[in-house]
Parts: C-alpha cells; structure tokens; sequence
C-alpha cells in the first residue's frame, strides 16, 4: 500500500484511514501496538503480534516439541518432589 498523508489531531490523535486499518485487520476499538523503529513509527494488531512472536519461538522449538506439555510434565515433577 502507497504512503498517504494524515494529519495529527488534538490530543495527538493520527487517523488511520480505513483502507490500511482493514489491511492490518484493525477495527475501531481494537488495541493496537505502536512502537517507533529507525525513526518510524510502526502499528501492529496484536494478531501480527502474538503471530510474529509464535514464528520467533518456532526457529528454537524442534518440531514436535510441546512447551505447554513440557510445562505440565515439570510442574507435575515439583509436585511429586514434594
């Protein structure tokens, strides 16, 4: 999607105009996350966030490897210790 210009509102409120707001998946009310990154600010839905995260872990997790199960399988162990 090409750049578009926006102005900053009272309040420093910036409008997102509804075609990029559809594209990020974003709708009103929806919370957002906004960080600034080599001068830019950037605006993520917390999908493409909790999506991008989740693809982070899979680079270190093996393939077939549960950390939910593995978390389970040690709380259970401290339990039994005690």
């Amino acid at each position: 999607m090409t750049a578009q210009r926006v102005r900053i509102i009272e309040g420093g409120k910036l409008i997102i105009p509804a075609p990029m707001r559809r594209e990020l998946g974003i709708a009103t009310g929806d919370t957002v996350l906004v960080d600034i990154e080599d001068g830019e600010l950037r605006v993520r839905s917390l999908t493409q966030a909790i999506a991008r995260a989740q693809a982070i872990l899979r680079r270190h997790v093996p393939e077939g490897v549960s950390l939910a199960d593995e978390l389970i399988a040690d709380r259970r162990r401290e339990v039994e210790r005690e």
